[in-house]
């Protein structure tokens, strides 16, 4: 077992044969000088050389050094384990005790030590081999003599008589030594691609393991933020069905109520003219002149406008909202979510355009973060320069595709971040963001929040919890949506309408500084 092991120690991995004059290269990989020679040589129009067992590159090709020791292992591990022996052929004329066969002469079909080698005779008709034990399968099937030559046409083994007289004559023969060396070049160069296969797999192999680990990375994540976003997409579905289900139940409750209210109603007209009656029936002018409330008892307009109003309302709507349209709005907006959430994956690179900040507001040398100052920045009055509120555009606008971004605003309690067109005003009460039919706002001003496009405000029900706000943009469908960026995300409000310019980012700060994170398109 030891010396099996050795051995596959001491095989090129070129030939796969024990080392013939090892060399090693650069990374300490040894192979026959014949076997490297080779592959390097094939690898020179490449722009690169490689070593072939562990395919560490080299720019230029790598100066062979002899491997002395290894040399000297291959000499003992021969001389102490020589063919002979593990071919079990042993010698025909020791019949003392069995002594291993050094060769074997196949046309006296015999086989040879070292002692009766010597005296055997060298005329060219005894061919010496191999130790054999299977002589007749180097012999020719039906002229009985040795197979020295190869016949190419039929690639097949011949004798003499094949080629001079035989079947194979005319052919084109060669010497068994030259056709097998001619066969063994095939083969190597046969070999050499393999090995480059075998290379370009391997590096196959690499990059799909490579992409492999990042795709359970990114997996990891994904599962993580799926089942999140399925537990309150659930949540969701379950308080859009209970709002909808109040809206259905509550519709013949709130005709009820009309009834009830008309009844009512219905009843004090009654009484007054009850009343009215009594009067008209009185014979005595003075008491019919002394009564108090008679202004009253003539007064029938009171609450009929409303009445009317109601009424017509609950006969063409049920009472209540349109469930479909309900439906529409909740799906649409929880749709939406599922985009922001899940489907978007970095924030849209926004950086601030000073050209267009107001006097009064700093923008930082990355222009990420605006502040007030209380200090006149002293920039040039340019008509695209905003003038008189505290307010600046992004440099970049958006014309196609889905895209958000976000904001910090910890650093302050008065603020304004939106959406614009570039046509919108630069100066006057019109320029405010929200305040025109150009640009879309969510605003903070001190605990109250609220949402405003062409100055129709619309109050938030509750405070922002987090510190980040998310503004998100799809411009084809026509949505701009304020988010949270609590745990999960919340949603405040949207936007709905058909763009018809290119938006900017807006931001406009009172006191503090509000700043822009994250950077990447969809």
């Amino acid at each position: 077992m030891a010396s099996a092991n050795l051995r596959a120690e001491l095989e090129c991995s070129v030939c796969l044969n024990i080392y013939t004059d090892p060399v090693n290269l650069r990374c300490g990989h040894n192979f026959c000088r014949v076997c490297i020679d080779r592959v390097l040589g094939t690898q020179g129009g490449s722009g690169g050389y490689s070593c072939p067992e562990c395919r560490e590159k080299f720019q230029d090709r790598s100066a062979l050094q002899r491997n002395i020791t290894l040399r000297n292992i291959v000499e003992n591990f021969l001389s102490a384990q020589p063919d002979q022996e593990e071919s079990g052929v042993f010698c025909t004329h020791c019949v003392d005790y069995p002594v291993p066969a050094v060769r074997s002469c196949l046309h006296c079909e015999v086989s040879l030590c070292d002692k009766h080698l010597k005296v055997h005779k060298k005329s060219p008709k005894h061919v010496l081999c191999d130790p054999t034990l299977s002589m007749e399968s180097r012999k020719c099937s039906v002229h009985k003599k040795i197979l020295e030559y190869y016949c190419t046409e039929d690639d097949i083994c011949i004798c003499v008589s094949c080629s001079l007289a035989g079947e194979h004559r005319g052919h084109q023969v060669e010497m068994l030594d030259e056709a097998s060396e001619k066969k063994k070049e095939t083969l190597r160069n046969f070999l050499q691609k393999l090995l480059t296969k075998r290379e370009e797999t391997e590096e196959r192999v690499q990059s799909l393991q490579e992409h492999r680990r990042k795709v359970e990375e990114k997996a990891s994540g994904d599962t993580e933020r799926v089942t999140v976003l399925f537990r309150d997409l659930r949540r969701r579905l379950e308080d859009l069905e209970k709002r909808i289900l109040r809206e259905i139940s509550g519709r013949a409750e709130r005709i009820s109520i009309s009834i009830r209210d008309l009844e009512i109603k219905k009843e004090e007209l009654s009484r007054k003219m009850r009343h009215i009656e009594e009067l008209c029936n009185m014979t005595d002018p003075l008491t019919v002149l002394q009564e108090s409330d008679t202004g009253d008892l003539c007064d029938t307009e009171d609450g009929d406008n409303e009445d009317r109003e109601r009424h017509e309302k609950l006969l063409h709507d049920g009472g209540g909202l349109d469930v479909a349209e309900v439906l529409h709005t909740g799906l649409s907006d929880i749709i939406t979510e599922v985009n922001v959430s899940f489907y978007i994956q970095g924030a849209a690179d926004i950086l601030l355009d000073v050209n267009t900040a107001d006097n009064n507001l700093h923008i930082s040398d990355d222009r990420k973060t605006v502040s007030k100052s209380d200090r006149n920045q002293n920039h040039p009055k340019t008509p695209e320069r905003f003038q008189g509120y505290y307010q600046v555009m992004s440099s970049r606008s958006f014309s196609s595709g889905r895209h958000y971004w976000e904001v910090d605003v910890r650093g302050s309690d008065d603020w304004i971040v939106g959406m614009c067109y570039p046509s919108i005003e630069r100066r006057g009460g019109e320029s405010l963001i929200g305040c025109n039919n150009k640009s879309w706002g969510l605003w903070r001003t001190g605990d109250r929040y609220e949402v405003t496009h062409d100055s129709n405000k619309i109050p938030l029900p509750t405070k922002i919890s987090s510190n980040r706000v998310r503004i998100y943009l799809d411009y084809e469908v026509g949505r701009i949506s304020f988010y949270d960026l609590c745990d999960p995300i919340r949603h405040l409000h949207t936007f709905t309408t058909t763009f018809t310019e290119p938006l900017h980012a807006g931001i406009y700060v009172y006191k503090g500084c509000v700043k822009i994170c994250g950077g990447n398109r969809e």
